[in-house]
């Protein structure tokens, strides 16, 4: 799609009558609860899913590189926010031994081919949270704020045609459009940027859709212990960061910078408007999940041609849904009433460095959602203001982070091992109550174990590595980009057979 053709098409996207699509909003969420309430979007069992997302280097410089969309079509991803990027999702299953297997197999049966594919295009596909090597002969800062104006609307040069993307740049919305990290500050005038980040999202189906709200409290709880586990981007690239010291810089490094660049990026400055991305409330009934979503502010209103369809029922509200960014959201989705269904979201996970390291978070995340509502376990009853301050922490600091938690007796605890003993008991459990055998379900539990064990998460590993060497006299880029090296030879060993401790 040319500039011009892309530019209208964005034009077109804005020229709707607001009022109108947040009438039709509201007409479907009314619809939407009345559905829910009837029993249209429970299910027999509990059922996951996974979303995974990507980005391509260059396999002889290890620099970013844009990914041909006819390559990408080829391949069978999707398209994501910038040309570099690619995403893959799973088919929703049962939460059972075959089930998880199956997620497994399915990533790993279009991840192999798309490999060996894009390797004679010189290419590779990386799994990482936030990507520190921007292409030859580009800066990040170029790379990420180049755009242009085509009748009076922008466009990013190295973002996806995808329309919705582009209008958020030209909408009355005041998305900040800025990094604000530690010895990082960058100002743009699209949302390219975010396209720093890449992430997995485990997705939870839950049995009875009036009940999501209890799932969703206990969700917003382990956020914080989970992300702990998984931080992994403790650095940007090099030609962001200002003029400190190296020692400076690698010393006040947060483990996951990509929870301040998608909240950066998108959430208006202060005194601007509310905060669309951010740590969300508890919900006490679904209704109010519905009215959430109902109440959020829309970015790019649009109002559609509906028919008959169980899905277009609520198209609008799936539109307005899909600006609704909450680190934990949730969702009521369905093509068909038969596959109608509500789930949890969760986001707060950056791309992991294996596959079997992304299917065990997604295991012990569903495991996590079985057995605490079960049992009512009493971290149900952690303020949600400590759960907000866990998260901000584990973002920061990881495993170091001073995170509180309320242990199976009621006591409250920030003892980092009896956290997570009880984290992964309660997993462990779920998965055998969902039919898993004991060695079935700790092979999933074991990874994450590990990196508790052994105090190492990979934002950890890139820390450590890129610390030792400036404790050496390397120049901070080239620390940077050694160990983005490194963490790529790794990972083409064991993206698709291995774990992240078989690194250490």
């Amino acid at each position: 799609m040319s500039g011009s053709e892309l530019a209208t098409r964005v034009r077109e996207a804005l020229d709707v009558d607001a009022e109108e699509f947040e009438s039709r909003v509201s007409d479907e969420a009314e619809r939407l609860k009345q559905a829910v309430h009837e029993g249209t979007f429970d299910n027999a069992e509990a059922i996951v899913g996974l979303e995974l997302e990507l980005y391509a280097v260059d396999a002889r410089t290890g620099g970013l590189r844009r990914m041909p969309r006819h390559l990408l079509e080829l391949i069978g991803f999707e398209k994501e926010l910038g040309l570099h990027n690619a995403e893959m999702q799973t088919s929703p299953v049962p939460l059972n031994e075959h089930g998880l297997a199956a997620q497994e197999r399915e990533l790993e049966a279009n991840l192999a081919p798309a490999l060996e594919r894009v390797a004679r295009d010189d290419l590779r596909l990386v799994s990482d949270g936030l990507w520190t090597v921007p292409p030859r002969g580009e800066t990040a800062t170029d790379y990420l704020c180049d755009a242009v104006e085509h009748d009076g609307v922008r466009i990013a040069t190295n973002m996806a045609d995808a329309v919705r993307y582009h209008a958020m740049a030209n909408t009355d919305y005041p998305a900040g459009m800025r990094i604000e990290a530690p010895h990082v500050s960058l100002e743009a005038e699209t949302v390219m940027p975010e396209s720093l980040i890449t992430s997995i999202q485990p997705h939870y189906q839950v049995p009875h859709a009036p009940d999501l709200p209890e799932y969703f409290r206990y969700a917003l709880r382990v956020a914080a212990p989970l992300l702990a586990l998984g931080v992994n981007s403790p650095f940007f690239p090099p030609d962001l960061y200002d003029d400190a010291d190296d020692d400076e810089i690698v010393a006040d490094a947060w483990m996951e910078h990509r929870v301040t660049v998608f909240e950066d990026v998108l959430n208006p400055p202060e005194g601007e408007g509310p905060n669309k991305v951010r740590f969300p409330p508890d919900f006490e009934s679904v209704d109010e999940a519905i009215d959430a979503v109902v109440d959020d502010t829309a970015i790019v209103p649009t109002t559609l041609d509906t028919g008959r369809g169980f899905d277009e029922a609520f198209a609008h509200f799936q539109h307005k849904h899909g600006s609704y960014w909450r680190w934990v959201r949730p969702v009521f989705e369905g093509g068909t009433r038969s596959a109608a269904n509500a789930r949890i979201e969760f986001r707060p996970l950056p791309a992991q460095p294996t596959l079997r390291d992304a299917v065990s978070f997604q295991a012990v995340f569903a495991g996590l959602m079985v057995t605490l509502p079960q049992v009512e376990h009493p971290v149900r009853g952690l303020d949600w203001e400590t759960a907000r301050e866990n998260f901000y922490a584990a973002s920061r600091e990881g495993l170091r982070a001073d995170m509180e938690w309320v242990t199976t007796d009621g006591e409250t605890t920030t003892a980092t091992d009896r956290i997570y003993s009880e984290l992964f008991e309660a997993a462990r459990e779920g998965l055998e109550r969902q039919g898993l055998s004991t060695e079935q379900a700790r092979r999933y539990v074991r990874p994450l174990r590990e990196r508790v064990d052994r105090r190492t998460t990979p934002g950890r590993w890139k820390h450590d590595h890129v610390a030792a060497a400036v404790d050496a006299n390397t120049p901070l880029p080239e620390a940077i980009w050694g160990m983005q090296s490194a963490y790529v030879d790794y990972q083409s060993e064991t993206l698709l057979e291995g774990t992240f401790v078989d690194w250490l």
